[in-house]
């Protein structure tokens, strides 16, 4: 099993992004993943990022991943996790939780009366939380950052 505690690395609180920041221009026109189309010759205004990820800046933080265990939820090495914790964390939801008191993040699931925290690469095995004294969700997962 594959923790993340010592290389889950907590960023910080939302909050450190400054309101008056100036991010990168955000052109009107989608790029095509298909066949190409011209391009247009104006933007749009400047792309906040923080806007576009953060729903509830009071409630959220972000975290780097480490490891393999969730590459099939598009989870990589490296990756910046936004984390929510005033969502539900219901079935299916990729969660960050506190296993005795080492950080992992994985898919929640509920399967006949049981409660998994389920990877998202074969070679890793899901772990049974039902019964667990020391469980803590954190919060969701919403969005995922990763380099190309």
């Amino acid at each position: 099993m594959t923790f993340l505690s010592p290389a889950l690395e907590v960023l910080g609180p939302a909050a450190a992004f400054s309101i008056g920041r100036v991010g990168p221009p955000l052109f009107l026109t989608p790029v095509e993943a298909g066949f190409p189309s011209p391009a247009e010759d104006y933007l749009d205004r400047r792309l906040d990022l923080h806007q576009h990820l953060v729903r509830n800046e009071a409630a959220t933080f972000f975290l780097r991943a480490h490891g393999e265990s969730m590459l099939g939820a598009g989870i990589h090495d490296g990756d910046l996790l936004v984390v929510d914790r005033s969502l539900e964390a219901g079935h299916r939801k990729v969660v960050i939780a506190a296993l005795d008191g080492e950080l992992t993040v994985k898919r929640l699931l509920r399967r006949a009366g049981r409660v998994l925290l389920a990877p998202e690469n074969p070679q890793f095995e899901p772990i049974d939380i039902t019964e667990r004294e020391f469980v803590h969700i954190w919060g969701v997962v919403t969005y995922v950052v990763h380099k190309l």
